[in-house]
């Protein structure tokens, strides 16, 4: 993997060459030291014995999306970032979380910008593989409950679990080039839409503009945007089904797209309502207008894409409340989204439900229920401990960044957006309109170490911290 990831490094130095840009040796010279460390480690590694048990998979893992991040950190720093800035990037890149720390990207070479969407687009299919074939087998935040579909998929179709990876790129490489033809369609040159397309797919949002999906607001790309966005936070399983087998029933039984439909839905509507009853003067020129704009925004907040259209900071502070709730909802599970997902949501409401059931009626017994199947009592555990551990997280990470000296509003959107890998924040340093380059080194790395503890699911990180795990 690290070898490949050195490969996907030299259409970056095409394009540079193709520019007359002086940046393409950046490019050549980092993939070459990364393909000569992954295929040193692949000989190395060469006469070991095969095992991939429960153990080995936590740990291999965690190290892939620790080690791919320090070999894409390469051409940033020859680029000229600092470790810091260059880590951050190329941290925030793999988890498709978007935050950035570069300013002036119009005037940024193309080469540097398409690896920033390379990095994006690659992180995308890694986390919806992880999510699909890893986690349910490691059994990590509730994601077992899928286990079933996926050992049914691959006994019926997919025998081998390098079909199934097969078949999800697929389907993931042909959205993200219908997205790509789309865009182009909507006014985006070929660049634009090619590196656009990737970073919406993929749930990221890298732009190759300061002003974001602002840059493109007179065009219909927003439509197109709005709607391959929502598509990124849809389940890649349930789509490779449709897509490719033509099997639209297990989608249509799946609870988790209506009930993220309808919160996308409803709290736009919610913005629009409140905006058109309360602010003056108005901040949208019309409801259909306001409506365009809170739903693209909101869906580009819950998938963790994190496009902004227009600064949604400003439109006063319940807005500010809504947005930051959506921040921690994200999409479904096994999706390029990010968050809690759409299931862990119901499953919890559902726990609590059945929990004051309980409390006054001690005799009955309630069982929580999901798509028509009860839900386990360890498969309930872990979606619990998922939630504890996320919610935990984000606490600590707030209160570091408030020790680093950001202001409050930045320092809890901040460990909210870097918890749940959406990109920009609220407030006066890491809003819509900001960037995420002047706040302190420190919170720097509690951010980016926040990104790789939210992307890796948390219970796969800390399992590897206990002391039970190493001694077997």
């Amino acid at each position: 993997m690290v070898a490949l990831l050195g490969a996907a490094m030299i259409p970056s130095a095409l394009l540079d060459i193709a520019d007359n840009s002086d940046q393409w040796p950046i490019f050549l010279v980092s993939s070459a030291v990364s393909i000569l460390i992954g295929a040193g480690l692949a000989v190395l590694s060469g006469g070991a014995p095969p095992s991939t048990g429960a153990r080995e998979a936590f740990l291999l893992t965690v190290v892939i999306w620790i080690a791919l991040p320090l070999i894409a950190t390469i051409p940033f720093i020859s680029y000229g970032m600092s470790l810091t800035d260059s880590t951050f990037e190329a941290v925030s890149g793999l988890t498709t979380t978007g935050a950035t720390v570069m300013t002036g990207l119009d005037s940024t070479p193309r080469g540097i910008l398409l690896w920033r969407a390379i990095l994006q687009w690659i992180g995308g299919i890694g986390i919806i593989v992880t999510a699909i074939v890893i986690l349910p087998m490691l059994r990590v935040g509730g994601m077992q409950l899928f286990q079933i579909e996926s050992s049914d998929m691959s006994g019926k179709f997919l025998p081998r679990i390098t079909e199934i990876t097969a078949q999800t790129g697929i389907v993931y490489l042909l959205i993200s080039a219908i997205c790509a033809i789309v865009y182009a369609a909507c006014g985006m040159s070929a660049f634009d839409a090619i590196a656009h397309s990737m970073t919406t797919m993929s749930a990221g949002g890298y732009s190759t503009h300061d002003a974001s999906f602002g840059y493109f607001s007179d065009t219909p790309a927003a439509y197109a945007a709005t709607f391959f966005m929502f598509v990124a936070g849809l389940p890649f399983s349930l789509l490779t089904l449709l897509i490719l087998h033509g099997r639209w029933r297990p989608f249509a039984s799946d609870p988790q797209p209506r009930l993220y439909f309808w919160l996308a839905v409803g709290f736009s509507v919610v913005i629009v309502v409140w905006h058109e009853a309360v602010v003056d003067p108005p901040v949208f020129d019309h409801i259909f207008h306001g409506f365009r704009q809170a739903l693209f925004n909101i869906i580009s907040i819950m998938t963790g894409t994190g496009y902004a259209s227009a600064p949604y900071d400003t439109w006063g502070s319940p807005v500010t409340v809504i947005f930051l709730a959506a921040t921690f909802l994200g999409g479904c599970a096994g999706s390029a989204a990010c968050g809690i997902k759409m299931f862990r949501l119901e499953i919890s409401f559902k726990a609590v439900a059945a929990y004051a059931a309980q409390i006054v009626r001690p005799n009955r017994i309630v069982r929580v229920r999901y798509a028509g199947r009860v839900v386990s009592s360890d498969t309930l555990q872990s979606v619990m401990v998922f939630v504890f551990l996320y919610l935990a997280t984000f606490v600590v990470a707030s209160v570091l960044l408030s020790l680093t000296g950001m202001d409050p509003l930045s320092a809890i959107s901040g460990a909210a957006t870097s918890v749940s890998n959406v990109g920009p924040g609220l407030g006066p340093e890491i809003g819509p309109s900001s960037t995420f380059q002047n706040i302190p080194t420190a919170a720097k790395w509690v951010c980016l170490t926040t990104m790789l503890l939210g992307r890796l699911e948390f219970v796969a990180v800390f399992t590897l911290m206990t002391s039970r795990f190493w001694r077997g």
